[in-house]
């Protein structure tokens, strides 16, 4: 039965925050009303995904991916939990509900919950503060974490301040099969010596696995400062390297001043890595506003600035690649600035955003990690007290009317 949605559509612009500087040449033209530049469309769909069972509720949701078979995949944290959102859990229960739902959770294209699991077992060290989900080629499940010590603990204000020292519990990766099977573990905890440890990693954001080589990336993350490379199927180490293409330091920079000439190396959090066809692999630099591409041997290619004035959580959460054969859009989850930028890849130039503040379908509360199916959908997790994912039609491509286009909410009469 197809679905109608009854709207009141309300486009809302938002100033500024669309600045971006490139080492690339500026070829895309003007992105603006009139202009002819075309880019993806998209709508918000309010009701993806479907209800979870169980009295189950989502705490911050921290990654998401999509498989071969178009099932998206979220992780998130039930520990973020308020303790009134988990009356079911006390002893005796205080309410019927709630209860957190197990940390990795499958739906498939309908929304519907496919699969479920997650969390401590035998044989392996489960993140204290699990971050970042990544299905590979080969339907194997990633998972890493930016926990310091056993039990979860509040981000400062500045995650750029996150590293510091002492021991840290969440210096490994995690590998399962779809059906929550482990398979390997990369790191141990409390381990990490730091950037140019080659056995640990320290407190890993993200990770993706490049289908032609096997090769795990691991965008390595809030506690050290560079990519490392590893054997997705040994283990091995392969590479690594920092901001640049240079030799990672650990040591602390001044807080983020936009004025300032651009970082030599990068901040806490190395937030992503994505990984195109042509072998260009594009790095969150988060609070340093920024995105650097790299050939895959770790050759820097060139860098973009997003939303240069943001302070604190930084601009640059996650990318992902759109799914047209020359993979010609990227898009941007900003946290700090509620919205998904789209930037037209070649040029690293902005060419459009959607998306505001808020709680309503369509608006963001920390967009956090952001993915595409192969019908070129998006979706988005959020953070903090966000706490869901979203999904996001592709409409086609058009030309740009707005750079701020608000709520993308669907037009009446589209399922």
């Amino acid at each position: 039965m197809k679905r109608r949605y009854y709207v009141g559509a309300v486009l809302l612009a938002i100033a500024g925050g669309l600045a971006v500087e490139s080492c690339a040449p500026r070829t895309g033209g003007d992105a603006g009303a009139g202009g002819g530049v075309q880019a993806p469309r998209f709508e918000v769909d309010p009701m993806w995904p479907k209800p979870l069972p169980n009295h189950w509720v989502l705490g911050a949701v921290i990654g998401v991916s999509v498989d071969a078979k178009d099932h998206v995949w979220i992780i998130h944290r039930g520990g973020s939990l308020e303790a009134k959102e988990k009356y079911a859990t006390w002893d005796p229960p205080a309410s019927e509900c709630c209860v957190p739902a197990p940390p990795i959770l499958e739906f498939n294209e309908a929304g519907e919950l496919a699969g479920h699991w997650g969390g401590p077992g035998e044989g392996y060290e489960w993140p204290a503060s699990n971050h970042g989900i990544d299905v590979d080629f080969k339907g194997n499940v990633w998972i890493g974490g930016n926990g310091r010590g056993q039990q979860p603990a509040a981000l400062p204000s500045d995650e750029s301040r996150m590293a510091g020292g002492g021991a840290i519990h969440d210096s490994m990766v995690l590998k399962f099969s779809q059906s929550g099977k482990f398979l390997m573990q990369i790191g141990k905890p409390n381990q990490s010596k730091g950037s140019n440890d080659t056995e640990n990693l320290r407190l890993p954001a993200k990770t993706l696995v490049d289908s032609k080589t096997n090769e795990l990336y691991v965008a390595d993350g809030y506690g050290n400062r560079r990519v490392i490379v590893y054997d997705a199927g040994t283990g091995k180490y392969k590479r690594h390297w920092g901001a640049y293409g240079k030799k990672p330091d650990d040591t602390q920079l001044p807080p983020y001043n936009p004025s300032d000439p651009p970082a030599q190396q990068f901040r806490t959090p190395v937030h992503c890595v994505d990984l195109a066809k042509d072998g260009l692999l594009y790095v969150c630099d988060r609070t340093n506003d920024r995105i650097q591409v790299f050939k895959t041997d770790g050759t820097f290619v060139k860098e973009a600035f997003i939303a240069k004035n943001t302070l604190g959580d930084g601009s640059v959460f996650d990318i992902a690649l759109s799914k047209d054969s020359e993979q010609k859009y990227l898009y941007v989850a900003d946290g700090s600035n509620m919205k998904v930028h789209v930037l037209k890849r070649d040029t690293l130039e902005i060419l459009t955003a959607f998306g505001d503040g808020g709680r309503q379908p369509g608006q963001f509360y920390a967009p956090h990690s952001i993915a595409t199916d192969s019908k070129g959908n998006i979706f988005t997790t959020e953070t903090y007290r966000g706490q869901r994912v979203q999904k996001f039609h592709f409409r086609g491509e058009a030309p740009v009317s707005k750079k701020e286009q608000g709520v993308v909410w669907p037009t009446a009469g589209k399922s």
